[in-house]
């Protein structure tokens, strides 16, 4: 490459593109993992906010942290997260929590006490009464 740099005939960066292009295409037919890295357009430092939340909503993490561990500042966090999901990370998170909660206790026969602390919850009576908030009925009921 460095020969085709240096010329000053005509045409010289043309074939030096072509040249990178060749590489390039050689390079991924000896390791095709590198498409992975060479082709990633995404910015930097930053992991995919939307499945990063979906595995990790039900830990009571402070939404600091949570902007922190996907490579964001709070407020990045904050305008990202709204763009995904259409609304703020706190009222996604405690929708997403009882949604959860919802399943363990109706269908898999789980005591709110179970499965409160689990979600993210701090407390039962917190959790309760946002549970009925939410769907009308406690969950000690259901």
């Amino acid at each position: 490459m460095k020969s085709y740099e240096n010329r000053t005939i005509t045409g010289a960066d043309e074939l030096l593109f072509v040249k990178q292009k060749e590489a390039i295409l050689l390079l991924l037919e000896l390791v095709p993992s590198f498409k992975s890295g060479l082709f990633d357009f995404s910015e930097p430092g930053k992991i995919d906010l939307e499945g990063f939340m979906e595995k990790n909503y039900h830990y009571n993490v402070q939404m600091q942290r949570f902007a922190y561990l996907t490579g964001r500042s709070l407020a990045t966090f904050k305008r990202d997260f709204e763009k995904i999901f259409n609304k703020p990370p706190s009222r996604w998170l405690q929708q997403r929590r009882l949604q959860e909660a919802y399943y363990l206790i109706k269908e898999q026969g789980k005591t709110p006490s179970d499965v409160y602390l689990g979600l993210g919850f701090e407390d039962l009576s917190h959790f309760s009464f946002v549970f009925k908030k939410n769907y009308g009925v406690a969950p000690s009921k259901l």
